[in-house]
């Protein structure tokens, strides 16, 4: 169970390879909410992803051979309720913490229902419906605090694995018509919280600066109501930086996966670039790195979480969100010291 968000369950997947690679018999399926079900089409070694809150019902097998049961809201939460009590599954892995996810997983009818301890929960509440808790270690990435559900499950420790398929995609017919065979670079201004957007006239700066020194031209993705946003940054970028096409799920990860440099806030785009091992600066205000940012050691992030008063808070609380802090010669060096080392390992 880890029904949202899109970083959340890319920061979820190792678990998934995890299980696979201790038990390769298993059976694994995904519980997940409409909105962020298209990050599993990625996902190799899941049996079913299983999606509820949807629009509409049915049943489908996609090309992976991974079939998917969508059940609609109302009534449809029944019906899911009793598709999956006919699985029988062993075991329901709650990922997620809440009690809206705790109790899918006690209503999955499985023998173990496992999840956190209550002390690391964002509703502690949720951990009335568990018949074993995980202690994970602290302070940790929440990739390893995730793998600690594993490791209860008797996985030896291992470096985390992405489970993660690329796709067939027409997004890099789009790049190579703008730009032919060059190298570029992606910027993601978006995020769904106010407070982890850097500046866009930083983003225009920053994509001039880093044409001018590595010589690569920026591409801007956007997401929903996200257009208008990427739209001026490239205007001002002074020629510096194109507009990215829409983009699916998988789409973006492949536009990220070819890409020479990916620079973003705490988001989900920067999880994904992460995840297909993309070289990445992030950028982080009312987050920790530590704990949410990109795990590669060769990756950079400009933080300035240690001065933020509102950590984990969708809103500044003092009016100018910490972000604003970061200056753009600051992701510049960023930039430089990650590029020379991707420049290094080439």
């Amino acid at each position: 169970m880890r029904l949202s968000a899109l970083g959340d369950i890319v920061h979820a997947l190792p678990v998934l390879a995890a299980l696979r690679r201790s038990s390769p018999g298993i059976e694994v399926d995904w519980l997940v909410e409409q909105a962020y079900a298209p990050v599993l089409e990625l996902a190799d070694g899941l049996r079913q992803r299983i999606v509820v809150r949807a629009d509409a019902e049915g049943a489908r097998e996609e090309a992976s051979g991974t079939s998917v049961r969508v059940f609609g809201m109302g009534t449809g939460y029944a019906r899911a309720m009793a598709f999956l009590r006919r699985q029988r599954y062993d075991i329901a892995l709650d990922l997620q913490g809440l009690i809206k996810s705790a109790v899918w997983a006690r209503l999955s009818g499985a023998a173990r229902v496992i999840g956190f301890a209550a002390a690391h929960l964002r509703e502690q509440q949720a951990a009335w419906l568990y018949t074993e808790s995980v202690v994970p270690p602290s302070p940790a990435h929440v990739v390893e605090k995730n793998l600690a559900m594993a490791a209860h499950l008797g996985v030896a420790a291992a470096p985390p694995t992405m489970p993660i398929v690329l796709p067939e995609s027409a997004v890099m017919d789009h790049v190579r018509d703008a730009i032919g065979p060059a190298r570029y670079a992606v910027l993601n201004p978006g995020a769904a919280w106010p407070n982890k957007r850097w500046p866009p006239e930083r983003f225009a700066a920053l994509a001039a600066a880093v044409l001018h020194r590595h010589g690569l031209v920026s591409f801007v993705t956007w997401g929903p109501s996200e257009q208008a946003l990427a739209e001026a940054i490239v205007e001002a970028s002074g020629g510096a930086a194109r507009l990215a096409p829409p983009t699916r799920v998988a789409d973006l990860a492949v536009l990220l996966a070819h890409a020479a440099l990916v620079v973003s806030g705490d988001t989900g785009p920067l999880h994904v670039a992460a995840a297909v091992e993309a070289p990445i600066v992030g950028l982080y205000g009312p987050t920790w790195p530590e704990r949410n940012g990109p795990w590669a050691p060769d990756d950079e992030v400009v933080s300035r979480a240690a001065e933020c008063r509102c950590h984990h808070k969708r809103q500044c609380q003092i009016g100018r969100p910490c972000i604003e802090d970061i200056t753009v010669d600051a992701v510049v060096e960023a930039v430089d010291r990650r590029l020379a080392r991707a420049g290094a390992r080439s």
